[in-house]
């Protein structure tokens, strides 16, 4: 197939290879769908929220309250989510996989909280094998779900406060690198701010490796991650089970692309990554996979921002392949 795929585009009437990376794109996508002419349908956004145990810790600037009056304003269109999905045609939904608030009874949150938070990771795991399990069924059954609506790209963004911790330790785990070097400012934190929280994580994971039972990815994923995050990883590895375009955002959802890459490497194979943010070691981790970000606008919101500016970038490698002339048809010789 990818030699049919790299005939037509390289026949397309043009100098060969004078799209770039729309023809790397265009071929991925090619890829995905097994098909000479692709089509990008219904493309959904999933928005997950989630709180954080390690949040009572001080490694975030934002208070944690934060996450439930932004799912709220989300619901009202009020968020930089909302614009972005409106411009570009995404059916955004909105998700409480474990907010700290009750959110039952606002319209427009979709209800799935495993609990009222992780537990706080400095002292023992995040969450139980039993949520684990739970949460990754609820972000594969939110994909279900989409999918049966005729979509076959799906973007995912987050909602919670502190989930640059996990996921600076998740990178720093998988990609063996040194804890610091994983560790940025997150929402805006100073520089006695970053020292702190690399006090915290750090002593987190002392803990952990003297008292983890095995060296499973999974065991690492449950110990640190949040209801929205392995709700992701969720989404992502079923996603690629149904053979869809996985949109991937910018830090906390590389980081779930990491850790689904590491269960089942090719998932890669679907995922576009977005852009590359402007948190501390993003750029490292994106390395960690070889992945290609399409942007680099120093965005650092989170949400799936940064994977929804870099949508249109996916259509028009679409409609590249799709709605050019090759040489024969364009009557125009072939000079290579």
């Amino acid at each position: 197939m990818l030699g049919l795929i790299t005939d037509k585009i390289d026949h397309l009437n043009k100098p060969k290879g004078s799209l770039g990376e729309l023809e790397r794109l265009a071929a991925q996508i090619c890829l995905i769908q097994q098909t000479l002419s692709p089509v990008l349908s219904h493309p959904c956004h999933l928005l997950l929220g989630g709180d954080h145990g390690i949040e009572r810790e001080g490694v975030s600037l934002s208070p944690r309250e934060v996450t439930w009056q932004q799912m709220i304003n989300f619901t009202h269109g009020g968020g930089g989510v909302n614009m972005l999905c409106r411009q570009h045609g995404f059916d955004l939904r909105i998700v409480d996989m474990g907010v700290d608030h009750d959110l039952a009874d606002v319209p427009g949150i979709i209800h799935h909280k495993i609990a009222w938070g992780t537990e706080n990771f400095l002292y023992g795991p995040a969450m139980t094998q039993a949520q684990f399990d739970q949460t990754i069924d609820v972000g594969a059954m939110l994909v279900d779900e989409c999918h049966r609506e005729g979509c076959n790209v799906v973007c995912i963004g987050e909602m919670g406060i502190a989930n640059t911790s996990p996921s600076s330790i998740w990178m720093s785990l998988m990609g063996h690198l040194p804890l610091d070097e994983c560790i940025g400012a997150g929402a805006g934190l100073d520089t006695a701010g970053v020292r702190h929280k690399r006090e915290v994580l750090r002593a987190a994971v002392d803990h952990y490796l003297h008292t983890r039972t095995g060296d499973s990815i999974e065991e690492m994923v449950r110990y640190f991650g949040g209801f929205e995050m392995v709700g992701a990883i969720g989404a992502m590895l079923r996603a690629a089970e149904l053979g869809m375009v996985v949109l991937v955002d910018g830090f906390i959802m590389t980081a779930c692309m990491l850790a689904a890459s590491r269960w089942y490497p090719d998932i890669l194979d679907y995922a576009v990554f977005g852009h590359c943010g402007d948190e501390s070691g993003h750029r490292r981790m994106l390395d960690l996979m070889n992945a290609r970000p399409l942007l680099q606008l120093g965005l650092r919101l989170g949400e799936g921002t940064g994977a929804l500016c870099a949508y249109p970038i996916l259509e028009t490698a679409v409609r590249m392949v799709n709605e050019m002339n090759d040489f024969d048809h364009a009557h125009i010789t072939k000079y290579f």
